[in-house]
């Protein structure tokens, strides 16, 4: 099995990025972020998020098109 790698947020503005988007608990689509966060590969930054131990699922919301959201503390009573 290989092992990811994958960037720390605290040395990474890539990733810090993405995270103070997502940090607001709402959906937020591949675009949404790719513009807000200034990124390219999403689907990567989510990986690498995950990695760094936040808790993000995603949805699939048409054809290609996918949205995702960070599981905040006070969200996870809700599942």
């Amino acid at each position: 099995m290989s092992r990811i790698h994958y960037a720390k947020i605290d040395e990474s503005e890539r990733l810090q990025r993405a995270h103070r988007l997502l940090s607001d608990g709402a959906w937020h689509s591949t675009r949404d972020i790719m513009r807000a966060a200034d990124v390219c590969a999403v689907n990567t930054v989510i990986a690498e998020l995950r990695c760094n131990g936040y808790d993000i699922v995603t949805r699939c919301v048409g054809r290609g098109r996918f949205e995702y959201q960070m599981i905040l503390e006070n969200q996870r009573s809700l599942f």
